[in-house]
């Protein structure tokens, strides 16, 4: 075994710092690559011996488990499994939260959980369980008390009408049932914007990836049959690849090919043993994490060529699934069945290690999000938010030593 794969695969020793623990990262397919020079792993084990972590507050308000969570700048949106989304103000972190119950002012929400939630400037889309997608206008004018208004649903009356009279924009749902290829027929599962925020793209149980015109949510496109299974998640790169994570076990990757019309399968990605939960992707768009129901979090890399995918590593240490993934920064975060979240790191050595373990909840962690609150001369500080099936929100602020 090379010192590289030695190192990779090793358990930092627990007893060289009270703040310190096991390192977690499994090294499945390393990287050709020289040993680190004992400079760096002196670093490295400093760096790990030194972050601080805590819970700020605990959130409490939904009497149905948290199944999505959306920041934008001192707001936090969160979604529960009995079709409620709720605003949370955490510009004080010092102080109490308070919320607003979006649905105080709506006359319908649909039925079932809000799966997925975005931002977009003045807009909120929500994905549900009962297979649509919500549009919100967030109204920045405080004088007024009506905040949030309903702008559309997802497929949209007009969307619908048009492709209502061609049969060619029929599509098979059942044996002995049709709908237009705009809908939706299961759970939207999860969401995600493009990087210039013109298109929406949703993924469903039912198997498809829909595209959506944000400007007037127009369905643009539809790719039926996308996977084998049910579509879990969904992650866009800056250079506009796509990519799924499906129950079949199955990352795909998904291109607009110049001059195409619609996007085209450039390749499937397999390692995971079991279906795929969650999806994030690098600020950078060169590495991709996936998490599934076999406890490991897949670290893929962009290749020399930088046209495909390959997989470099697996995080390990999550006694139960992954449930959801989030990259904040240069920091990956994970939550799981296990009712635990996870601080992962990639040390100058090129390796990643759990530099934290986020204990509370007393359920599975179900949703992740998080943003990086300030910078000094020494630490890099995070906020980040977790959904469990608890029922709570927890707000944790983790320093991160600058190296």
């Amino acid at each position: 075994m090379s010192d590289l794969h030695q190192f990779c695969c090793s358990n930092h020793d627990s007893q060289s710092h009270p703040n310190s623990f096991q390192s977690d990262s499994i090294c499945l397919w390393p990287r050709p690559s020289l040993p680190s020079a004992p400079s760096q792993l002196h670093l490295q084990q400093y760096y790990l011996s030194n972050i601080q972590h805590h819970c700020l507050i605990t959130l409490k308000g939904h009497t149905s488990y948290i199944s999505s969570l959306a920041v934008a700048g001192k707001f936090l949106y969160t979604g529960s499994s009995d079709k409620e989304i709720r605003l949370w103000n955490c510009n004080d972190l010092n102080s109490e939260f308070e919320y607003e119950n979006l649905t105080n002012n709506m006359l319908v929400v649909g039925k079932g959980a809000v799966k997925s939630l975005v931002v977009l400037t003045n807009k909120l889309f929500s994905a549900h369980q009962d297979h649509k997608i919500r549009v919100w206008k967030i109204n920045n004018d405080d004088s007024d008390d009506r905040k949030y208004t309903r702008l559309a649903t997802l497929p949209t009356l007009s969307d619908r009408a048009t492709k209502l009279l061609l049969p060619k924009n029929r599509v098979q749902i059942r044996r002995h049932k049709t709908c237009t290829w705009v809908h939706h027929v299961d759970t939207v599962s999860a969401l995600a914007l493009s990087r210039d925020q013109t298109l929406l793209y949703s993924v469903s149980w039912d198997r498809t990836l829909k595209i959506w015109r944000t400007s007037d949510f127009k369905c643009l496109e539809s790719v039926t049959n996308a996977h084998d299974d049910a579509i879990n998640a969904v992650a866009l790169s800056d250079d506009g690849d796509v990519y799924t994570g499906s129950t079949d076990k199955k990352i795909k990757v998904w291109r607009k090919i110049p001059g195409d019309k619609s996007h085209s399968l450039v390749a499937t990605l397999e390692k995971h043993n079991s279906g795929i939960n969650a999806l994030a992707i690098s600020l950078d768009g060169s590495t991709l994490y996936s998490g599934a129901s076999d406890r490991s979090i897949v670290v893929w890399e962009k290749d020399e060529g930088g046209d495909g995918m390959a997989a470099t590593c697996a995080l390990r240490g999550h006694t139960k699934s992954i449930l959801c993934l989030a990259v904040v920064s240069d920091i990956v975060c994970s939550g799981s069945a296990d009712k635990t979240i996870r601080i992962w790191s990639r040390g100058v050595d090129g390796n990643y290690s759990c530099v934290a373990v986020l204990e509370g909840h007393k359920g599975p962690v179900k949703c992740l999000a998080g943003a990086v609150d300030r910078c000094d001369r020494s630490n890099t500080w995070y906020v980040i938010y977790s959904g469990s099936l608890d029922c709570d929100i927890k707000v944790w602020q983790i320093a991160v030593p600058l190296l």
